[in-house]
């Protein structure tokens, strides 16, 4: 009998926001070191809290996974952790939550198997509006249980697109889409990036762009099938389909926009 899993991703978010609650208070201020994440950032109490949350929400429910983890990497739990694969960003934005800047979400998805295209349920939270997109393979896409489509803007005038230029690499990237910064009008970028790809897949937004190689598949995992269940198209950067393994080390670059027009025109601008 297959899993309801979307019952227990919503049960997860809500424990994510209780324990989380006591700890925004105080999250500008500095704290004890606690290492380096799997992902490589800095790890943040708020980051542990709800990591743990998530973790105990499953454990209630008898449920053996692996744990894919930007905190704590790769964990097995249970008696048959194979059979389902947990991808996790407790706190996607934690620097916008430690500044006091709204836009910081929790990012999960559920896999049968170790890589992006076999992810088959999937919750991106706004921990800030109480908002969160939620899909299943073959479902649909929702945002707080409304279905949810994509734009059907085509002008690079008029379109919003967020780009993601934060990286000391930023001097190799620009040129490569220095014909796209010219022509497109409306320029964003937020601070979180699975919620910034829920904007695409909800119209919000028309288009997203990360081709650094720095943004990790933890960050993705839950917002790439969004984004397909809601009609929207996302690739790499040379127009192939995303997937990748399923790590806390592994990096994506992709380009997703609300439809096939507007995606063909900025691969077209975009230099490989």
């Amino acid at each position: 009998m297959a899993m309801e899993w979307m019952p227990i991703l919503l049960e997860c978010v809500q424990n994510v926001g209780r324990n989380i609650a006591p700890l925004t208070k105080t999250a500008n201020k500095p704290g004890p070191s606690l290492g380096v994440g799997a992902g490589g950032d800095p790890i943040r109490q708020v980051d542990l809290a709800a990591e743990k949350a998530i973790v105990d929400t499953l454990l209630a429910h008898e449920i053996s996974f692996i744990l894919i983890s930007e905190e704590s990497g790769i964990i097995r739990y249970g008696d048959k952790p194979e059979e389902n694969y947990v991808i996790v960003d407790p706190i996607d934005g934690t620097t916008n939550l430690t500044r006091g800047i709204p836009f910081y979400a929790t990012s999960i998805a559920v896999s049968t198997k170790p890589e992006l295209q076999f992810v088959h349920a999937a919750l991106v939270s706004d921990l800030s509006h109480n908002v969160t997109y939620t899909a299943e393979k073959g479902g649909g896409a929702q945002r707080n249980g409304r279905k949810i489509s994509p734009s059907t803007e085509d002008s690079l005038d008029e379109a919003v697109i967020g780009i993601d230029l934060n990286t000391y690499k930023v001097r190799e990237i620009a040129p490569r889409i220095t014909g796209l910064l010219e022509k497109a009008k409306h320029i964003r970028h937020l601070g979180a990036n699975s919620l910034e790809l829920c904007y695409v897949a909800d119209g919000t937004t028309d288009a997203f762009i990360d081709i650094r190689g720095k943004l990790r598949v933890t960050d993705t995992a839950a917002a790439w099938l969004i984004i397909n269940e809601a009609g929207a198209k996302i690739t790499t950067p040379t127009g192939e389909p995303l997937n990748a393994r399923l790590d806390p080390r592994e990096k994506v670059t992709f380009v997703a926009a609300g439809n096939s027009r507007l995606h063909k025109i900025i691969l077209d601008h975009i230099k490989a």
